[in-house]
């Protein structure tokens, strides 16, 4: 499933089922079909995911839930390959919030 996040201020985001519920949980809002984050929220938004992405580069990935993906060991796929880290996953959330923010506009989802 598609999580599409917009906003008045912004083009739109499209994130993966699985980087939307968790960028959701750690700003505390629950996953579903539709949501808001209204403009009064924003700031305590980006503060929790800035919080978390200190948290996991300070402690490491599993401080903040990181699941590990259990990738299928074909011939040609890398193991060396660094994970993406939560600061690349939130930063295009975290960049719409801010912009969001500053305009005073909501942010919306929906499936």
């Amino acid at each position: 499933m598609i999580y599409e996040f917009k906003s008045r201020a912004t083009g739109n985001l499209v994130m993966t089922q699985d980087v939307a519920e968790r960028l959701l949980g750690i700003i505390g809002k629950s996953p579903g079909p539709t949501g808001i984050i209204t403009a009064e929220q924003i700031p305590g938004a980006i503060d929790a995911l800035r919080q978390a992405i200190a948290t996991e580069k300070r402690e490491g990935p599993a401080s903040v839930g990181t699941p590990r993906a259990q990738a299928a060991k074909d011939d040609d796929e890398r193991d060396d390959e660094p994970p993406i880290g939560l600061a690349q996953r939130a930063f295009p959330l975290i960049e719409m919030l801010e912009r969001a923010g500053a305009a005073g506009k909501d942010v919306t989802w929906g499936i």
